[in-house]
């Protein structure tokens, strides 16, 4: 079997299957766009874990041992389960066969019932390139010739997150319970938030910005937060969930 070239590493927690797994192209992608629900899904005793697809290594502010720090102490703060580190190339993520078989591979060890994933639409390019190559990698996962290591592995549900794009929510989460910790995790990213440079989705004020949007996904459901994701296919909903 093909041995990936982006071996997974775990930098938290141990390796085992995930009720839900979020990607972040980035570290602190996952805390600003799905944090809230992976707080409360790992409070109701699901086992929650975040992958990062690169170190971050070119992002201007941080060094990449830095903010691997930083997600270990915001994974405490989300009581996460597992949290993973790929090492694909900061600024080149796309749809490619090396990095589709890394991910795949790295599906079969944490095996995640869910995935939750940036969104297509998002102008971030590692962003809308983490979408794409997460379709193949979910689809050379379950193929059981795949020239993987592993047992096929076929994911249940992806749900897409929002990044820096508006998108059409169809599922909404009150994360309204989650706040002060979503905060806090956010703010575990200590590197992000000073020197002389900010960048557009990362400031000071990136707290308030985004809590402004889970208000007005709030309002849709009556309930003060709620943080929004899209699902491509139908959900079904059993008569007794209403």
């Amino acid at each position: 079997m093909t041995q990936p070239s982006y071996p997974l590493q775990t930098v938290y927690g141990e390796t085992g299957a995930l009720d839900w797994l979020c990607l972040a192209p980035h570290p602190d992608d996952a805390e600003i766009g799905a944090g809230g629900t992976l707080i409360r899904l790992a409070r109701a005793g699901k086992a929650v874990g975040i992958l990062e697809l690169t170190r971050g290594e070119r992002g201007t502010q941080g060094t990449p041992e830095q903010r691997q720090a930083e997600c270990v102490d915001a994974a405490r703060i989300m009581g996460l389960r597992w949290r993973g580190q790929l090492g694909l190339p900061d600024g080149e993520l796309a749809d490619t066969p090396p990095f589709a078989h890394a991910l795949a591979a790295a599906l079969r060890t944490v095996r995640p019932r869910v995935l939750v994933v940036p969104h297509h639409q998002d102008r971030h390019p590692d962003h809308f390139g983490t979408y794409h190559l997460t379709k193949r990698a979910i689809h050379l996962a379950a193929l059981k010739k795949a020239d993987l290591d592993g047992e096929s592995w076929r994911v249940q549900r992806v749900l897409l997150y929002q990044g820096n794009s508006d998108i059409r929510a169809n599922v909404l989460v009150d994360v309204g319970d989650v706040q002060d910790d979503w905060e806090r995790a956010i703010h575990a990213h200590r590197s992000q938030f000073g020197g002389g440079y900010v960048s557009e989705t990362v400031t000071p004020e990136i707290v308030e910005r985004r809590r402004g949007r889970l208000t007005y996904w709030g309002t849709l459901l009556r309930v003060k937060y709620a943080e929004p994701f899209e699902a491509e296919e139908p959900l079904l909903l059993a008569p007794e969930g209403l």
